[in-house]
């Protein structure tokens, strides 16, 4: 039976390599799955969750922007920022939400530094909602 390799890398290192049935990314234009024999594509990562398959075993990871590049027999992702779930630090994240609503608040709303905390602000809202899955 046909496998993916699926590599998960940041600029910071090397996330994960390994083998899958099947991978679901968060595209810019929504959720979309990868299995093998997958024609070539080339995606935008959203913030979100990234689903790696592996027969009865599901890994799940937080991306945070980035590209994802499918194939065939491959799947490269290169985000801004990845992590696996049970590492992800919901205090941090939450943290980081109430320092952007702070800065917000004191930025009007035409500051392009406003919409980079709304940005944040999303983001780490997404982060969190990976956490909560089960």
């Amino acid at each position: 039976m046909a496998r993916l390799t699926v590599e998960i890398v940041t600029p910071e290192r090397r996330l994960a390599q390994l083998t899958a049935d099947e991978v679901i990314a968060p595209g810019d234009q929504g959720l979309f799955g990868v299995r093998p024999g997958h024609v070539p594509y080339l995606s935008v990562l959203q913030p979100g969750p990234l689903t790696v398959r592996d027969g009865a075993t599901t890994s799940l990871y937080f991306v945070a922007g980035g590209f994802v590049e499918a194939g065939a027999e491959i799947v490269r992702v290169l985000a801004d920022s990845a992590e696996l779930q049970k590492d992800i630090d919901t205090a941090a994240a939450q943290k980081r939400i109430v320092d952007a609503e702070a800065k917000l608040k004191d930025l009007d709303v035409t500051d392009p530094r406003a919409q980079d905390q709304r940005d944040l602000i999303a983001r780490e809202k997404r982060r969190l909602e990976v956490a909560a899955q089960k």
